[in-house]
Order: structure tokens, then sequence, then C-alpha cells
């Protein structure tokens, strides 16, 4: 499997290096050090330490990926090392990467998540996760650190083809992780309410660590299912909310369980029903599920992207009658919210029973598509219940109102799987990214479409497509 792994990335790389020209004039250096010894490199490489909070040990690069870039390329890598990175300092060694604190002599600098201002060192070339192109409050003084020192910004998240699509991502892990800690967060709702249920025996995702463990604990878990679940809490309706691949991570985990997917309208009349105890009811949300046009027009999706000031949410036909809500898209203020506070509030003070146990909001916008996402929560503490009657989050699961999990860095909960991935998805990319001419204009780089697209800024100037951000910096 290695091989053919191999042989795959060595055709991605082929492919890429048909987008730029080999007369690309950049600084060349001669390293004398490590395994690079009389080696003509263009550009080294560094990778930052992750550092947001104890638990992210990822890595956007990993070792044999690495291995093979600097056999195939000549790139040098460096890194810094870490004590909670899930992969050892001494295998980024054995492959030839410099271990070291100073990333000053790095030309660009790879991460994950966003970089502290008092870190950002001027003229680099960063690529990280930025989190700024929905103008975020909290990362502009960053995005003004990186303009003020001249520095060049590539976001993982704009990296996408000709139709809008994603090419580098942690979402299926996102979703998987998220799922398994709803799931958990339902089992302890249940307890604490008095019902001791199957899911009360599903742990946090990071007490598996990879979704290989996961998904062999919700087997076992899926033999009580099958059994029968107390009339109690059956039916179990679980709404999901995307198709993409966080909402596919998502469904990898519920898969193994006995489950039955349903369309959104049959919620009211099977919630009524009771349906059947031996199984879980999965329900996937579209975008024409999700909302309607506010006129007669009929639904059209493309005319809901660029116009979703037309349209208004019809969720609360659905929600009411879940058991568990799982938010898996994007979503910006432009688009209608999917669950209201004012919602939430009628609902809890109405005589008609509750069903909504657990929100997993794993897109995590804060008041965002769920409102009652009023903060991002950690692995450390997960959980907070949302009380619609005073607005407030309570830590842990117990109060009236749903239990909100709001994890923000979820694939941390699978370091070492998510990090392979990713780097699998990234590797063809990174010779490009080095071989760039960034002494140039962005037009005259030769970086490929793909990664032009995804530069927020270049050399400290934002690109013509990230220009409304202007006004937020």
């Amino acid at each position: 499997m290695r091989n053919l792994a191999s042989l795959q990335k060595h055709i991605s790389l082929l492919l890429i290096s048909f987008s730029y020209n080999d007369d690309v004039s950049v600084h060349s250096e001669r390293i004398h050090h490590g395994n690079y010894v009389g080696i003509e490199v263009t550009m080294r490489i560094g990778i930052r330490r992750e550092d947001k909070n104890r638990w992210e040990g990822r890595a956007p690069l990993v070792p044999d990926d690495i291995r093979e870039l600097i056999q195939e390329t000549d790139l040098a890598f460096s890194i810094q090392p870490s004590t909670i990175r899930s992969i050892p300092d001494e295998e980024y060694r054995k492959v030839g990467v410099d271990v070291s604190e100073d990333l000053s002599s790095c030309d660009i600098i790879f991460a994950v998540k966003e970089i502290p201002e008092d870190l950002i060192l001027p003229e680099k070339t960063y690529v990280f996760f930025s989190h700024v192109i929905k103008a975020q409050s909290y990362n502009m003084p960053m995005l003004k650190r990186l303009m003020d020192k001249g520095c060049t910004l590539i976001d993982y998240e704009k990296m996408i083809d000709d139709k809008g699509r994603r090419l580098i991502f942690f979402g299926r892990f996102a979703g998987a992780a998220g799922m398994v800690d709803t799931l958990w967060a339902l089992g302890q709702r249940q307890k604490w309410e008095g019902c001791d249920t199957p899911f009360s025996r599903i742990m946090p995702a990071h007490h598996y660590g990879d979704t290989t463990s996961a998904k062999q604990a919700l087997c076992e878990v899926a033999f009580f299912i099958s059994a029968g679940i107390s009339s109690a809490i059956s039916p179990i309706i679980i709404g999901i909310s995307g198709y993409g691949h966080v909402s596919q991570g998502a469904q990898e985990m519920l898969n193994s369980f006995p489950v039955e997917e349903v369309p959104p309208a049959v919620l009211p009349s099977l919630r009524e029903s009771g349906g059947r105890n031996d199984r879980i009811y999965i329900s996937v949300f579209k975008e024409e599920d999700l909302v309607e046009p506010i006129g007669d027009d009929r639904f059209d999706l493309q005319d809901y992207y660029e116009n979703p000031g037309k349209y208004r949410s019809v969720f609360h036909r659905y929600w009411p009658y879940m058991t568990v809500f799982v938010n898996a898209v994007y979503w910006d203020e432009r688009y209608p919210r999917m669950i209201t506070k004012n919602e939430l509030h009628e609902r809890v003070t109405s005589p008609i029973r509750p069903w909504l146990k657990v929100i997993g909001d794993i897109s995590c916008d804060i008041e965002g598509a769920v409102e009652c996402t009023v903060r991002a929560t950690s692995t450390d503490e997960p959980l907070y219940v949302y009380d619609p009657i005073h607005d407030s989050a309570i830590p842990g699961i117990a109060g009236c109102g749903p239990v909100i999990m709001a994890v923000d860095n979820l694939p941390c909960e699978f370091p070492t799987e998510a990090s392979n991935e990713f780097s699998r998805a990234l590797y063809p990319f990174v010779p490009a990214i080095g071989k760039a001419d960034y002494g140039d204009t962005l037009a005259g780089s030769n970086l490929p479409d793909t990664i032009k697209r995804a530069t927020i800024l270049w050399r400290g100037h934002l690109t013509e497509e990230y220009s409304y951000l202007k006004d937020h910096v």
C-alpha cells in the first residue's frame, strides 16, 4: 500500500511541476549540515510547533512525505521541537529534517493553526489556516501584523479546484471526532436525566486516539442498540446539516450503528409514531431542506449561494423532533440561521416536551447558524448547557436547554491519523510553493492557480480577491 501511495504522490508531483516554469529565478543556498551537505537547495521550509492548546498534536507535513520531498526536490526542511506533537521529533530527524527552535533561516513556514502576533517573522511566506476570510475580528490584529511585516499568506481553506471544492482539509476528522463527542454527550445527558442508555458506554473521541478504535467501540455499543432501546428515549433521531467532508466523517461514525436514513419531511410523523427502537434514524439536510424562497420562486441552489437574503430558514419545522442535531455546514452572516435563541426559548416554555437533547456544532460559528453556540469549547471542557430562559451557558450537562458540544479543533482528537491524511493532500503542492518567485508579482510568481486563489497577502498587501478585508484590519 505504501508503494502505491508513493507512486500516486510521484505522479502528483509530476503534474504539479507542469504548472510552473523550471527557469524561475529564486534565492538558493548551499547547506553544510544534516543530510543536505553539498546539496543545492532553492528554499528552506520551516514547520512551526503548534501551541494553541495542549491537545494540538497535529502537523501539516509528516516524516514519510518530507522524506520523499527531499528525495524528489531541492527543498530543505526544519521543524520546531514539540513535546505535544503526536509525531516525535526523532521521526523527523530520521528523514533528514533539522529540528531547531529557530526558523528565521526558513523562507516559507508551514503551520496548522493561527500564529501569535509576536512570533511572526518579517518577509516570510506563511501557509496555515488563518481564519480571516470572514473578517473574524479576533484574527484581524494577526492579519495586520502580517501586513506590517511584509509577509505573504497562503490559506489552506482557500486552496480549491475550479469547481470550488476544497483540496486540503481536516474536515473528515472534525466530523468523525465531533460525532463521537456528540454521542458521548448524549449518553451523559441521558444519564443525568436518570436513564442509563447504550450511549453512556461511549467515551470522548480523544480516549480512542484514531477512527478505527472509535468505530470498534461504537460497534460494541451497536449490539445493545440492536437489542432495543428503552421506549422512554426512542426513537433516537439524529439530524445532520450538510453533505461535505465534515458530514461524511460524522456519518462514517454513525454507520457503526444499525441506522435507517429518512428524509427530513418524515421527522414529525416519525416522532409521533415512535418508530422502531432497534435502530438510529438519520436525516441529512441539504440546502433545499434548510431554507425556502421568501417569495413565490422555486428553490434554486445557485441563486441561494448568490442571493441568500432572498431566502428564509425552515429548519424550525424539523429540529424540535430530533434527539441530536449535528451542524456540519459553512455559514456566514449573509445566510439564515438554522436554530435561533428565540425558537429555543419558545420551545422550552411551551407545554410540548423538548426532544432535542444535544447539539454537536462542529462548524462552531459563534452565535451563527446555531445561535445558541455562544462560545467555543475545548477538549478539556467540551460541553455546556444553553439555558434559553436566561440566555446563558452552564458548563457541563445539567440544566434547562440543550447540551452544546462546540470544540473548535476537533481533528486534534485524532492527531496522527489527521496529520497523515492532511500531509498526503498537501504534499503535491509543496514543490510549487517552494519553487515560486516571491520577488515578483503574484501574477508573475509561477504559482499554480490553486495556490494563487489561496493567497490572501502578497508581500504585505491584500490580493485583489481579499481586498474587502482592508475595511476590517
